[in-house]
């Protein structure tokens, strides 16, 4: 499957890296409970740039999107990843 990263705005500080993470894991696991090919794989915060980026394996950037929305989770962009 291929990987997409998620670029979130999480303000320094507030601990919300934690939970949007959180957030994300569980809604990756709702939607592959419901037959989607989703895996939340693993997030990275820059604190000096308040950036979060969530790393999910799925079957498309729309699926993707589609967990982003049931975590409520705002972000400027789902970009695909080449390792």
């Amino acid at each position: 499957m291929p990987s997409y990263i998620v670029e979130t705005y999480v303000p320094r500080g507030s601990g919300a890296e934690v939970t949007t993470a959180e957030r994300a894991r569980e809604a990756a696991r709702t939607l592959a409970a419901a037959g989607r090919r989703i895996q939340f794989l693993r997030s990275t915060f820059l604190p000096s740039d308040e950036l979060c980026f969530l790393v999910f394996e799925a079957e498309s950037p729309a699926v993707v999107s589609e967990a982003t929305a049931r975590a409520a989770i705002d972000f400027a962009r789902i970009v695909e990843a080449v390792e």
